[in-house]
């Protein structure tokens, strides 16, 4: 016989997330916030509208419209690491959304909750990147993911189209514009602790994660 209070029992919160792709990404709770635990690797916005990927340097830098691409333009990498995107396919302006369906690309002051939450710049950093050298290069200074959240240094790739950094640094974009030129980005490095914004040119190609609505 169900217990009285039984109707008082609320569902557990889902730990995954799949994306149009079929994709399945781990949750962590972080806070009042919710967020993906792995870099974005979708090839479609939600809305099933394929986002190009493009491999020739020439074409990734003359691209304006939203465009992904494998770190080195091998697919291996995004298996772990996630697909490279330009900021026009995260864009705040962009009416296509990127993360599956009651989820979106943070904002600057989303990720700005999630640092001040975590102790500030200094720190934060450490507490978000994957611990050990599986991943990332040593000495990996701070890395201890008591979060859960498990930052991988994917790299990026310049708007000349050449690829860096990979095992170096975690760089994700914001949903934020900065002027007409850039946009701002949450950058992790190797030997620091700290997490710290920048702005780069919107044609530059870094990680993804997504937050819940």
């Amino acid at each position: 016989m169900p217990s009285p209070n039984s109707n008082l029992v609320t569902p557990s919160t889902p730990s995954t997330v799949y994306d149009i792709d079929g994709n399945v990404y781990g949750i962590v709770t972080i806070g009042s916030q919710v967020w993906m635990n792995e870099n974005l690797k979708t090839t479609k916005y939600n809305d099933g509208f394929t986002i190009p990927n493009i491999a020739d340097e020439q074409e990734w830098y003359v691209s304006f419209n939203g465009a992904s691409c494998d770190y080195d333009n091998n697919a291996i990498n995004s298996d772990i690491y996630g697909k490279l995107y330009n900021w026009y396919t995260v864009a705040s302006t962009n009416p296509k959304n990127v993360c599956p369906a009651g989820w979106h690309v943070p904002s600057d002051e989303e990720w700005t909750v999630l640092i001040n939450f975590l102790g500030g710049v200094s720190i934060a950093g450490g507490k978000l990147k994957e611990s050990g050298f599986a991943h990332w290069t040593d000495p990996n200074t701070g890395a201890t993911n008591e979060t859960g959240f498990t930052a991988l240094p994917g790299g990026g790739r310049f708007d000349g189209g050449n690829f860096y950094d990979f095992g170096g640094a975690g760089i994700y974009w914001t949903s934020t514009e900065n002027n007409a030129a850039t946009a701002l980005l949450q950058l992790l490095l190797y030997d620091s602790s700290a997490i710290t914004w920048h702005d780069d040119p919107k044609s530059h190609g870094y990680s993804v994660r997504c937050v819940k609505d």
